[in-house]
């Protein structure tokens, strides 16, 4: 196993509502085995758990974790089954009850229908109030520990004016309670949130995940990324309708990590060429400015890509709205066992190569799989 003693480590957390308690197993596990992260990345529920992480000391974050995903699933959501053992029917119902009551410490239903208010306030445009969600942020992230503290924070969030993606970035910019919202804004359950005078919604709906960021904004040297997915791009041709609604939300919510690693394992087979070609430059020529400029684009770090993804018990399209305790401690749980067979695995990190490229481990199911490109 290669030494990770002089590489950086990124944990990049994927948009997926209740599905979100995965990352808090896979966040538990990695940190008993000392890989917490110099940066984390996050969309939508991610961008919650970041927040919960990078804003907390490294001694209070599973507890914080832990805080959050109580209060989410406390109240009628904390009931188990009355039938006995959980299936198919009781995730409908503990959805069902998400949509009409809402959420602990997360959002609740408006009193009237958005028909019912003037048009451009936030009642308009969406069916639920958010405010609870920045209460509870306020209680549990220590904002000057992100703003002032040596754990990089990045939140993806899309501008409902351009379109675009964009990234709030505690390296770049004072991050507060409603760049955290504004990430996790889906419409049209959720309000656009106002951040410097622009409106935002949820990174998910143009990426949900930050891999490509990640990918694009590291910094020199070496870096392990461990990117944890809650929806699997890959899947069977479905039965029925229920099945149909759940695989369309599974691929449109998935990571593209093959695609983002193999366009980076491209630039790098580039930059490893524009090298060599340097190289053979006579010495007069290195001195010119653009020739330097060149050379100084070339990174020769190594990238390692741990990929964890998240398959449910029971597939449902609700299944990322559904809080019930027991099932959000099932999904930690399942973020816990993910870690600890990657870690565990006789190939985790020995493929890894020290010259240039990318390898991407995907390890805790079966067939396990390292790919080397680069």
């Amino acid at each position: 196993m290669i030494s990770l003693e002089n590489t950086r480590k990124a944990l990049v957390l994927q948009g997926g509502g209740a599905l979100g308690a995965y990352q808090a197993g896979v966040f538990e596990e990695l940190a008993k085995h000392r890989l917490e992260p110099d940066w984390v990345a996050g969309v939508s529920i991610g961008a919650i758990n970041a927040a919960l992480i990078v804003g907390n000391p490294p001694e209070r974050r599973v507890a914080r974790l832990r805080e959050f995903w109580d209060l989410v699933s406390g109240g009628l959501h904390a009931l188990g089954p009355i039938w006995g053992e959980r299936n198919a029917t009781f995730h409908r119902f503990s959805a069902a009850l998400s949509t009409v009551i809402g959420v602990e410490g997360f959002y609740r239903p408006r009193v009237l229908p958005p028909l019912a208010y003037p048009d451009g306030t936030d009642a308009a445009r969406s069916i639920y109030d958010t405010s609870p969600l920045h209460e509870t942020l306020k209680k549990l992230v220590d904002f000057d520990r992100i703003n002032d503290g040596p754990t990089r924070l990045s939140l993806g969030a899309v501008n409902v004016r351009t379109g675009n993606s964009e990234y709030f970035d505690n390296r770049r910019q004072k991050i507060g309670p409603e760049h955290i919202m504004a990430s996790g804004a889906l419409p049209p359950a959720f309000p656009p949130v106002f951040v410097d005078g622009e409106p935002y919604w949820d990174g998910g709906i143009v990426s949900n995940t930050p891999l490509q960021y990640v990918l694009d904004n590291r910094e020199r040297g070496n870096i392990l990324i461990a990117q944890v997915d809650l929806f699997s791009a890959r899947g069977g041709l479905p039965r029925n309708l229920t099945e149909v609604m759940t695989r369309q939300k599974d691929i449109q919510y998935s990571s593209r990590t093959r695609f983002n690693s193999d366009q980076a394992a491209e630039r790098m087979r580039l930059k490893k060429a524009l090298t060599r070609l340097i190289d053979r430059l006579p010495p007069e020529w290195k001195d010119d400015p653009e020739v330097r400029a060149l050379s100084e684009n070339c990174d020769e770090s190594h990238i390692d890509i741990v990929h964890l993804i998240y398959h449910c018990r029971i597939e449902l399209d609700s299944k990322d709205n559904e809080f019930s305790r027991s099932t959000l401690r099932e999904h930690w749980q399942a973020g816990q066992h993910d870690v600890h067979r990657t870690i565990v695995h006789p190939d985790w990190l020995l493929k890894s190569s020290p010259d240039a490229g990318i390898t991407v481990y995907d390890l805790a199911h079966h067939p396990p799989k390292v790919a080397v490109t680069g």
